[in-house]
């Protein structure tokens, strides 16, 4: 019998031939134009079995962390500024090999007498003094191996760059504490300590109480109050230069962010502290970092006396009045390679800040 091809058949034929397909193969192709020839035709029997229990975890989807995305934008904790050198200014003086530094100091002595033509009288001479500062150096060491490099570039974080950045950050860090407190135990000492210092300044009393500017968060002096705080300091430092400082001088007020915040402390006229300080102060920069906080000054018992302020003329009588000073501001050691690691030791000098005229920065405690 001839072959019948799909368009020979009749349609009875042909929805006949899809049929058996459906039923048979369990395919269903309505749109089909032909068949497979008649003798590759089966008669099979579809099973009818229940699916089998599986083999694998019953699973829908794929491995979470195939969806995860990792922000290449690294985000970095941040700590205090490092404010010391911006309040004073930074200098260097001697180098790390040096173990001492000599700051020569000279006075003028005179005597004068009545004159005669015979009369030999009166002299004119100098003092000298030689004080002395003891340079402080400190160190950290990087070390990385090549394991936990290739693991952090995993998280696309430059480990060894990353390293040598904490490094140069911690020393930053601790040199700008000896910048305010020096180091115990050498002729080192900070700005916020040096023997030299006049005795600090007693805050007026307050209207709402006490001394302090604030009581929590709200400021609760009046403009006017924390007005007189600051110019009982400027009054104070005309007094300890015998006027060779005077309101026309350029001056430093430093203190807390916190109390730095109060200078915007309005009065009845309108006028903010800020205002009243540019206005009868015009040489006056306001600077602040958090060292002059509340826990910065403390009596002998250990107890806090409150926040502290600072006012610093930088160039009394047209010389500095003081600064930063550092022996070395970074070395870098070699870098030394073991089995599959290596190492770099970091280091830097100190010391702290040289306070040239006392005469030049007043302080009160407990505002």
């Amino acid at each position: 019998m001839a072959k019948k091809l799909a368009y020979d058949m009749s349609p009875q034929e042909q929805r006949a031939a899809m049929d058996f397909h459906r039923r048979v193969w369990g395919i269903d192709f309505p749109e089909a134009q032909a068949f497979c020839r008649p003798e590759w035709k089966q008669n099979i029997e579809m099973a009818m079995d229940a699916q089998p229990a599986l083999v694998t975890v019953p699973n829908s989807g794929i491995p979470a962390y195939l969806t995860f995305y990792t922000d290449p934008d690294i985000l970095r904790v941040l700590t205090a500024p490092n404010e010391a050198a911006e309040i004073f200014g930074e200098k260097q003086k001697g180098e790390w090999t040096s173990t001492t530094l000599i700051f020569p100091v000279v006075e003028r002595t005179y005597e004068v007498s009545s004159y005669g033509d015979y009369n030999n009288n009166g002299r004119a001479g100098i003092n000298t003094n030689f004080p002395e500062r003891q340079p402080y150096l400190y160190q950290t060491i990087c070390e990385y191996g090549d394991l936990e490099i290739e693991r952090a570039g995993l998280a696309k974080i430059g480990f060894v760059a990353e390293q040598k950045e904490a490094a140069i950050d911690g020393l930053n860090k601790f040199q700008n504490l000896t910048y305010f407190r020096g180091v115990a135990g050498l002729q080192n000492y900070g700005a916020l300590n040096d023997p030299s210092l006049y005795a600090a300044l007693t805050p007026a009393p307050k209207a709402w109480g006490g001394t302090a500017w604030m009581n929590g968060t709200i400021v609760a002096a009046t403009a006017n109050e924390i007005f007189a705080d600051i110019q009982s300091l400027v009054i104070q430092l005309i007094n300890q230069s015998s006027g060779r400082i005077n309101l026309k001088s350029k001056f430093t007020l430093a203190l807390s962010p916190a109390r730095e915040g109060a200078l915007t402390a309005t009065n009845s006229f309108n006028v903010n502290v800020a205002d009243l300080l540019k206005k009868n102060f015009p040489g006056m920069e306001i600077k602040s970092a958090v060292q002059y906080g509340a826990l910065t000054a403390q009596n002998p018992q250990g107890n806090a006396l409150g926040e502290m302020m600072q006012l610093y003329c930088p160039d009394a009588g047209g010389q500095d009045s003081g600064y930063c000073s550092f022996n070395m501001k970074l070395r870098a050691g070699k870098v030394v390679p073991a089995e599959s690691s290596w190492k770099q030791k970091m280091s830097q000098g100190s010391s702290g800040f040289i306070l040239r005229q006392p005469f030049a920065m007043a302080q009160m405690i407990g505002f």
